[in-house]
């Protein structure tokens, strides 16, 4: 691990203004990413801001579920109003990582970092979710952008994250034995107007939507609905857990689990 200049900010407008003043400068919220990086001399940034010293955690309930951006998965598993609003949301929290990933780990941190196998990002995708971050509102759809890839600009912080409040939803994975991490994550909801998302993370570069699945979720949203739709495994993530043809029948598999958990 090499040298580094740590900044604790007390304010976002502080943060923002050390990581303008950084030659190459990284944000940390959890540390779960970012951390084990430096060790392993994946990452050596001249300045490290850290945004736990902001204290910007916090669950709020009403027309719609905000999140603030150092929200631990821990917070959002066992929150009992989210638990009610959104149980697809809590359930998938709870099975982030091992207890220390979820007491530490954050959910600005983790869209922020957009790693293709995290589960979060196929909430905020799968939900239609807003990101609110230090200067405007970014819909999940725009947020993101490819692997490790966000719509975030130089400086940028995600303060919260806000979800609609969907008739039902539902998560499943198939995770890595040893990391835990989704090989195939797919999470499905039926929103409030009826339409149905379906969002996948885990099987190619970053999160993306079924359109076949959504069409006919739209119509019958049960597992059925889904038999015989399949997914290209073509431009899939193949790797020694995983070939793409075994991702792409899993991804058939886990989104008719996550209709049928969908509540």
């Amino acid at each position: 691990m090499e040298n580094f200049n740590y900044h604790r900010p007390a304010s976002v407008e502080d943060a923002v203004k050390a990581m303008k003043g950084a030659s190459d400068g990284k944000f940390m919220s959890g540390g779960q990413t970012l951390i084990p990086a430096m060790k392993q001399g994946l990452a050596s940034p001249s300045d490290i801001v850290d945004l736990g010293s902001l204290r910007n955690s916090g669950i709020s309930v009403g027309a719609t579920v905000v999140v603030k951006a150092g929200t631990t998965h821990a917070e959002v598993a066992g929150n009992a109003d989210l638990k009610r609003a959104i149980p697809g949301l809590a359930a998938l929290a709870g099975g982030i990582g091992d207890p220390h990933v979820r007491h530490k780990g954050t959910i600005g941190g983790s869209i922020a970092n957009n790693d293709p196998a995290a589960d979060y990002p196929s909430a905020c995708l799968g939900l239609g979710a807003t990101i609110h971050t230090s200067s405007r509102k970014i819909p999940a759809d725009q947020f993101f952008t490819g692997m490790f890839s966000t719509a975030l600009q130089e400086g940028e912080v995600v303060t919260a994250v806000e979800f609609p409040i969907p008739k039902k939803c539902g998560y499943a994975k198939f995770p890595n034995p040893a990391s835990l991490y989704a090989m195939v994550g797919v999470f499905a909801a039926q929103l409030a107007d009826g339409s149905a998302r379906v969002a996948v993370t885990g099987a190619g570069a970053g999160v993306f939507r079924v359109s076949a699945m959504e069409a006919a979720l739209a119509k019958d949203f049960s597992a059925a609905a889904l038999n015989g739709i399949a997914v290209p495994a073509k431009d899939l993530n193949s790797d020694l857990h995983a070939s793409a043809e075994y991702r792409a029948h899993l991804i058939t598999v886990m989104a008719k689990r996550a209709v049928e958990k969908a509540k």
